[in-house]
Formats: C-alpha cells, sequence, structure tokens
C-alpha cells in the first residue's frame, strides 16, 4: 500500500516510484530484527532498566529541539536527521513511558489510592514529556501518549473522581492549546465545516471523503486511486486510510479494521492471563498505544475528529512508527512466551 500511495508522488520527486517502499523496508527489516531480539531477553531486563530508558527518551526529547540537532520538517522540530533518513525520538517515548509506568504502578500498587503521594508524581512526569514533545510540536503524539498513559492509569484502580477533575483540567489545556496556535484553530474549523476553505484548512479532510466516497464495496482495485495523483497531500503517511479504501472499497476496510480488532483482543487475553502486575501493566499499555493511534487516524481520514497528524501503525510510511509498532509487539510476544 505505501508503493501503491506514493509511486506517483516518489516518480515525480524523486524520479524513483520505489523511493519510499525502499526505504520503509529498511526499517521493516531493522523492526524484523528487534522483534526477534527483544522477545527472547529477560522480561525482567526492561523493568531493571526502566528509569535508564526513559532517561535516554528526555535526553532525546530535549536535543531534538536543539537547532543544528534536531531536523524540521513540516513545520516541527520533532526528527534527527540520519542521511536521507529521520529518526522521531517522540515515538519511542512511548515505550519509554509505558515501561516506565508499568514498574511504578506495580510498586506503589498500595499507594495508588492516595492522590498526593501515588498519582500526582507520575502525571508530573507524564506532564514533562508532553510539555517536550509540544514544544516541537507534536499534538497528535503527545495525545496518543496522554491518553494511553492515563488509561493505564486508570485501571490501576485510581479514583474516578480524580479523572472527572483531570478531564476538566485536560480540556482546559486544550482549549489553551488551541488559542495559543491559530492553526489549530483552523483545523478545528475545518473539521466543523471542511468546505468553509476548502482549498486551505480543510483541503485534506475533503480530499480524504473524495478518496473514500467512490471506493464503494470492493473498491477500484490495486493502483487505481485517483486521489494519490497529486490531490491528497502525501497519501501514504497519515491518510493512507483513505487510499485503501479508495482501492480496496469497503471490504478492504473491514479486513483492515478486523485485524486491528483482533491483535488487540489477543494482546488483552496476554495482558489478563500474567500473573505479574509489571507483565500485565506493560503488555495492556503496549496494545492501548497502538490501538488508540489506529482510532485516532481513522476517525481523522473519516472526518469525525480533526486533523492530529496521527499515523496509521503498521501501514503508514514512516521508519520511526514501524520500528516502535514491531518493537511493542516483540515486547508482547515476549511477555506470551514467557507465561507459557
Amino acid at each position: 500500500m505505501i508503493y501503491s500511495a506514493s509511486s506517483i508522488w516518489a516518480e515525480y520527486k524523486y524520479h524513483d516510484a520505489f523511493k519510499y517502499v525502499k526505504q520503509q523496508s529498511l526499517f521493516f527489516f531493522i523492526g524484523i530484527v528487534l522483534i526477534h531480539i527483544i522477545s527472547k531477553i529477560r522480561i525482567n531486563f526492561l523493568k531493571q532498566h526502566a528509569n535508564y530508558i526513559l532517561m535516554i527518551c528526555f535526553i532525546l526529547l530535549i536535543l531534538v529541539l536543539v537547532p543544528g540537532i534536531g531536523t524540521v520538517r513540516n513545520g516541527s522540530r520533532s526528527w534527527f536527521g540520519i542521511g536521507g533518513l529521520g529518526i522521531q525520538p517522540s515515538e519511542f517515548a512511548k515505550i519509554g513511558l509505558i515501561i516506565f509506568i508499568a514498574k511504578y504502578l506495580e510498586n506503589n500498587q498500595r499507594n495508588i489510592q492516595d492522590i498526593r503521594k501515588g498519582v500526582i508524581p507520575i502525571f508530573i512526569i507524564i506532564g514533562l514529556f508532553f510539555f517536550l514533545i509540544m514544544l516541537e510540536p507534536d499534538f497528535g503524539t503527545a495525545i496518543v501518549i496522554a491518553m494511553s498513559l492515563t488509561c493505564i492509569i486508570f485501571i490501576s484502580g485510581v479514583k474516578l473522581s480524580f479523572f472527572a477533575s483531570l478531564g476538566l483540567l485536560g480540556l482546559g489545556g486544550i482549549t489553551g492549546l488551541i488559542i495559543m496556535a491559530p492553526y489549530r484553530l483552523k483545523r478545528i474549523v475545518s473539521f466543523l465545516n471542511p468546505w468553509s476553505d476548502p482549498l486551505g484548512s480543510g483541503y485534506q479532510i475533503i480530499q480524504s471523503l473524495y478518496a473514500i466516497g467512490p471506493g464503494g464495496l470492493l473498491g477500484l482495485g490495486f493502483g487505481n486511486s485517483i486521489q494519490k495523483q497529486f490531490y491528497l497531500p502525501e497519501p501514504q503517511t497519515d491518510f493512507i486510510f483513505s487510499i485503501i479504501s479508495e482501492e480496496f472499497g469497503f471490504l478492504g476496510v473491514l479486513v483492515v479494521t478486523f485485524l486491528f480488532g483482533t491483535m488487540f483482543y489477543l494482546i488483552i487475553k496476554i495482558s489478563l492471563s500474567q500473573s505479574s502486575l509489571f507483565a500485565k501493566y506493560l503488555s495492556f499499555g503496549l496494545g492501548l498505544q497502538i490501538i488508540m493511534q489506529v482510532l485516532l487516524n481513522l476517525c481523522v481520514v473519516v472526518g469525525l475528529i480533526p486533523v492530529t497528524g496521527v499515523t496509521l501503525p503498521f501501514l503508514s510510511y514512516g521508519g520511526s512508527s514501524l520500528l516502535v509498532s514491531m518493537t511493542s509487539i516483540g515486547i508482547i510476544l515476549n511477555i506470551s512466551r514467557n507465561n507459557s
């Protein structure tokens, strides 16, 4: 699908229709190696080094903000440039935070009902990472991290009244972020009525819907998308699901959503079967982070929520996103194998 979505654009820009496929293939094979290695190491290794992993992620998030070290793409200083490739540290921060929080919740299970001692410290850490990622800015990744980690903490047994207060605080914070950055307000307006600015802020949503609409039951066929021909901007990334819908129709949509749903169901089964709280929280958190990102991406491409810049795990072009998704699966396989 990356080839189908990107070939025309890659041919025009780089004179190589396989440009994006080659780059993604490199990350895919690295991911296969990572899955093999991570699925065999002791899961306690991650627990023992959770603090160091989190610290490395924190340092990388600071370094990427330094001019001359971090690379600016599409208005965000979110990447380390390595040759023609880019590594996005905020993606790896997802795993680092989940590992750390899984360890924290296991070690502080007795204090989890005490908001001041058990909950506030971990939300300070989450808030710090959220702040650094927003400085890039990368609103989509920050939202995925905040929502996923909040859900993990929710299942640990924290009082519901705390989350009611947190929800009001979060709503106020999101409102403030929108006011501080006018382009986010434009995204809200284009979400409510994309045709109010069809050639500006509403352009992506309109072109995405134009791709989804004609797909019908079986789609236009592989490689026959019209919207990828310079209508939908860079369709191999955030809006690849639109091209899948256009080329494979409603049947293709059902297949993709069924596969993601099945994966999450199996991850939940693995999580519930764990006797170790660390393994339980870790597997659930990694699975939830993937499915949360899937839901946000699908909601964006069908116009249910404003554009967030979140990729579709495993399918969208993006080396960092693919490596993080495959690493997460490697850890979950490790947990499942050691429990069997």
